[in-house]
């Protein structure tokens, strides 16, 4: 298993127009003024996408809030989120939907930014008891339990009112993937990049699990993440495995690098030109949506989320071909197929805050009487030695 994660883009946003997909042509503002999307580039300003921004956008449901959200150089966002980018620049993403499995209804299982979406896709859950849950980033960096003395989190509450003064970001509170895996004697590994904050530290949420950061587990977190590429061609490659990119490679809008989609176009070529070929599946998803438009009102299961829909693609040899799932995922779905392939119990319960539990398995995803299917590589105009030659930027992914 290979859980591949970008950044910041709606389904709108990379598969407008997708066919047989839920994917818009337009969008509202909140006026009710029809926007058509316009196609845009990976260059230009980012747009700030915290929980506050995501409930603008959302607008109770209606969608149509995204146009009053804010731009990080402090203008109004107006129709700049109403976006798509360019079909060229996103090649080998529509070359993976099209060959594999695009998943439209794939939700964050909150709103807000990466700090939180990353925890999730470890813990399935930020709940730290039945009233609390962590949103948004740490009041200091580098994130979790590195971060400076006095540094605070955020906490959201189930009327959706968002207070400071959480704990410090160094958790004991909750399960992650670590606990169970190791429990049953399945390999993992967490490939991280580095950054430099405070001397150099790795971008990853285990950074943020105190049991993981202070225990003999650290060694799982591998830096620099490009490492994923020579593990998979050198037979080194765990039983599950996280990959997170730079900034550079990570489709976070100001980045104004175009270097994603080849990024990982290489991460699948490596592990479909390899003998693990036969017995992966590789999820590729997007942290969060970014600020930018998309049209589908996620369901509301508790007073977190689920939050605004994020693009997700499945590469596997027993993965349908050409296949577009309309079941409603969320990041639990994807800790829930971990759990089913290797008969792990589940993290939590959901009283308590796991979504695993609940979540929808990705197994209609696949056809597993099926013929593996033989990989062909996915052309991309960066390909493994491009990133295996070039300096780490040392800019974590997202700081929001």
């Amino acid at each position: 298993m290979v859980i591949v994660v970008q950044e910041n883009r709606s389904f709108d946003d990379l598969f407008s127009g997708f066919p047989g997909a839920d994917a818009a042509h337009y969008g509202y503002e909140h006026d009710g003024t029809k926007v058509p999307l316009h196609a845009g580039t990976f260059d230009g300003v980012d747009i700030y996408h915290d929980w506050s921004n995501a409930m603008t956008g959302y607008a109770g449901g209606r969608m149509n809030g995204f146009d009053l959200n804010k731009l990080v150089n402090g203008r109004t966002a107006g129709t700049y989120p109403y976006a798509h980018l360019q079909r060229s620049l996103v090649a080998p993403y529509w070359t993976m939907a099209r060959e594999y499995v695009l998943a439209d209804r794939m939700f964050p299982t909150m709103f807000g930014p990466t700090f939180t979406a990353h925890i999730d896709l470890i813990a399935s859950t930020t709940n730290l008891n039945a009233t609390e849950a962590e949103v948004d980033g740490p009041t200091g960096q580098p994130w979790g339990c590195d971060a400076p003395p006095g540094t605070t989190t955020y906490l959201l509450n189930p009327q959706r009112q968002e207070t400071g003064g959480g704990p410090f970001p160094c958790f004991t509170q909750y399960r992650t993937m670590a606990d169970t895996l190791d429990a049953a004697g399945v390999s993992w590994k967490y490939y991280a990049p580095s950054v430099k904050i405070a001397g150099g530290r790795l971008w990853a949420p285990f950074a943020a699990i105190k049991s993981v950061r202070y225990g003999p587990d650290w060694r799982k977190v591998a830096s620099p993440q490009t490492t994923v590429l020579t593990d998979a061609a050198h037979g080194r490659l765990a039983d599950v495995s996280w990959v997170i990119p730079n900034l550079a490679d990570s489709d976070h809008a100001g980045s104004n690098s175009d270097k994603g989609p080849s990024w990982v176009a290489s991460v699948v070529n490596a592990v479909g030109e390899s003998p693990y070929w036969q017995s992966t599946a590789i999820v590729v998803l997007w942290d969060d949506w970014g600020g930018w438009y998309d049209h589908v009102t996620p369901p509301q299961l508790d007073f977190v989320g689920l939050g605004i829909r994020v693009p997700c693609i499945i590469v596997s040899p027993y993965a349908k071909a050409g296949y577009v799932a309309h079941t409603p995922y969320e990041f639990g779905s994807v800790l829930k197929f971990v759990e089913e392939a290797f008969d792990l119990p589940y993290l939590g319960a959901r009283a308590d805050g796991y979504t695993d539990e609940r979540a929808a398995a990705l197994t209609g995803a696949f056809d597993f009487k099926q013929k593996p299917r033989p990989f062909t590589p996915i052309p991309a105009p960066y390909a493994a030695p491009y990133f295996l030659t070039q300096p780490d930027s040392d800019r974590a992914p997202d700081d929001e």
